[in-house]
């Protein structure tokens, strides 16, 4: 047979041809791989089909890739959202009007959440509806190119809009049926022509011939809701390739709306998590003021680990905490809990700073191995006016003076609490009356705009700019001062949550303070009641002496029967009085009902009746009863 080089050499531009077109589209997987499946012209091993048929593949090509293309892009737009709305956006968005004229999106209400079982009846709702825009002022067209897109602005699908808000489909039903065939159908098909008026309401107009496709939206475990894809007159009809499509942009739906149901739920649990184990309300121990704010991350970071915490202790002093779990979940909510209900446990104790989180270090350990926090621990102690801080891998505190001088303050870094195998150190410092201490968490301070130690420097600006306004002789106030450091933070600076604790340092001065160290013998209650109206009589508070004197004597009778050492009796006076009795006897008093021939049994039950407050704390050393009483 002859060759004919010149059909041969026609042949060759052909697929180099082709190959040009394909080679700038290889960014789509499945573009390339359609356009790869088709034979090239030149490795035909006989002359091949004439002109008209390859122009007619080339142009079944291009569709089908096409079609690939607007699959890929609809699925990455769809898988782009977070929410349950903006995945369903994405659908309607991608949908209209690339592969319909209209779209209708119908979910279960309530949505089921992972092996939730769901809920009877089963009840569609409309969440969303989307169309092409109808008028020309709506589309914004005009001049020659509003006279080749008017086909598609006529108004094709205004019999189907508005369609029933609710729908609840009948067990058994045609809607039913084709929900659980989970593939899409026409709606000329025999179970699409039964299915549609049950989904849309009853008299509503439904498309005929193969304009529409009804889509079961079919998350991992179940059928969650159904799509109705419409093409109008003007269009060409859909082909058997469409169900594939849509199949693909349901699949893709459903599933990210599973995940975004799940999100949110853990979302929500994880914050509410963390608000319930935030403090409701701080305490108000003598001789300090206290304020905090807490700010959860922006929605994309979602709830993190920072708390904060005050914790009155023994001698009027009072533990001041702040701390963030590493990470961004509900494990690390959790995991706060955990370490701030350990960190108050340890307080009781009235451990030193750096032993409390020497052994909040162990217990995060124990937790895991990955399981990192920074934590800042102080103790302020109204009397001696001083502080004692240790820290763990958190940012320094920052202290506000009266004058309106703000400081860092150099506290030794230390490691995170759950590296293990370091040591805290401890630094005392003065707590000057009227000065402000501020201790906050990272994302005060740290964003993906600024580092952490611009952002501290930034706040300390921040708090000297504010005390300004007040003047030298007045600290600002403690609930503005808190409002206005968060008002520092960009649109750029919500990366993670916040946890900002504040505390105004009053103290107690020498002169409204009494103190006594007494003999564990029985002359001691009769000298406690001395003591005790002598420095009553020095503050005018004669007219409390007796109920005071009373209280002494039953509560350090209590610590004189258990002490082996000398007890202490120390007397406070700020706008209360509290009167606090420490010995060397771990033993907590009980309050009970003492039977009618019990000798004794009945002092507690008098501190309880007379007292505005009273409680024992136990030490290492022992343990502290204490009361307090309104002065008038």
């Amino acid at each position: 047979m002859t060759e004919h080089p010149t059909s041969h050499e026609g042949r060759q531009p052909l697929a180099a041809r082709q190959q040009e077109r394909t080679r700038p589209r290889q960014q789509d997987a499945a573009a390339a791989a359609a356009a790869a499946a088709i034979p090239s012209p030149a490795a035909a091993p006989n002359p091949g089909p004439g002109p008209a048929a390859v122009t007619e593949a080339q142009a079944a090509t291009r569709r089908e890739g096409d079609r690939l293309r607007f699959v890929g892009a609809a699925t990455r737009r769809i898988a782009r959202g977070i929410d349950l709305d903006e995945i369903v956006l994405g659908l309607c968005r991608a949908s209209v009007p690339t592969f319909s004229d209209a779209i209708l999106v119908y979910l279960r209400d309530p949505l089921p959440v992972g092996d939730e079982r769901p809920v009877s009846p089963f009840v569609l709702r409309l969440r969303r509806s989307d169309r092409l825009r109808h008028t020309e002022e709506e589309s914004g067209e005009t001049g020659p190119e509003s006279e080749r897109l008017r086909p598609l602005l006529s108004d094709p699908t205004a019999d189907l809009m508005p369609a029933a808000e609710l729908c609840e489909v009948r067990a058994g039903g045609a809607l039913a049926e084709v929900l659980r065939g989970v593939r899409p159908v026409f709606g000329d098909s025999a179970a699409a022509r039964a299915a549609l008026p049950e989904l849309l309401g009853p008299g509503r107009p439904v498309p005929t011939g193969h304009r529409a496709i009804l889509a079961p939206l079919r998350g991992r475990r179940r059928v969650i809701g159904a799509a109705v894809f419409v093409r109008s007159t003007e269009r060409p009809a859909f082909e058997a390739s469409d169900l594939l499509v849509a199949a693909q942009l349901a699949t893709h739906t459903a599933l990210g709306i599973d995940k975004a149901v799940l999100y949110g739920r853990e979302a929500y649990i994880a914050d509410e998590l963390q608000r319930t184990m935030l403090p409701d309300s701080l305490p108000q121990p003598t001789g300090v003021r206290l304020a905090s704010r807490y700010l959860p991350a922006a929605e994309t970071a979602r709830v993190g680990g920072d708390w904060y915490d005050a914790i009155p202790l023994p001698g009027s002093r009072v533990a001041l905490v702040v701390g963030d779990v590493m990470g961004h979940s509900m494990t690390s909510a959790a995991i706060m809990g955990q370490l701030r209900t350990t960190a108050q446990t340890l307080a009781q104790l009235d451990l030193p700073p750096q032993e409390v989180l020497h052994h909040l270090d162990e217990q995060a350990q124990r937790l895991g191995s990955d399981r990192m926090a920074t934590c800042l621990y102080a103790v302020y102690d109204p009397v001696s006016h001083r502080i004692t801080i240790a820290n763990a891998g958190h940012p320094p505190p920052v202290l506000l003076h009266l004058g309106g001088r703000a400081e860092v303050l150099r506290v030794p870094p230390g490691a995170p609490i759950g590296v293990g195998g370091v040591d805290f150190e401890a630094v005392e410092l003065d707590a000057p009356a009227g000065a402000t201490l501020l201790l906050y968490t990272d994302g005060l301070v740290e964003s993906r705009l600024r580092d952490v130690w611009t952002g501290i420097e930034q706040l300390r600006e921040r708090l000297a700019a504010t005390a300004q306004l007040t003047g030298p002789d007045h600290s600002p106030p403690l609930e503005a001062l808190c409002d206005d450091v968060l008002d520092m933070l960009g649109p750029g600076d919500r990366d993670d949550d916040i946890a900002l604790l504040a505390a105004r340092f009053d103290g107690i001065a020498p002169s409204d303070v009494a103190y006594w160290y007494l003999e564990p013998e029985d002359a001691a209650p009769g000298r406690a009641r001395r003591l005790a109206r002598r420095a009553l009589a020095r503050w005018g508070l004669d007219e409390m002496s007796d109920e005071v004197e009373l209280l002494v004597s039953e509560v350090v009778t209590n610590a004189v029967r258990y002490a082996e050492r000398p007890v202490t009796l120390r007397l406070l006076r700020t706008d209360i009085l509290r009167c606090e009795v420490g010995d060397d006897s771990p033993q907590l008093p009980r309050q009970r009902r003492a039977r009618e021939t019990d000798e004794g049994g009945r002092g507690l039950f008098l501190v309880n009746r007379l007292a505005r407050r009273w409680g024992a704390t136990r030490l290492s050393t022992g343990k502290v009863v204490w009361f307090e009483m309104a002065t008038r």
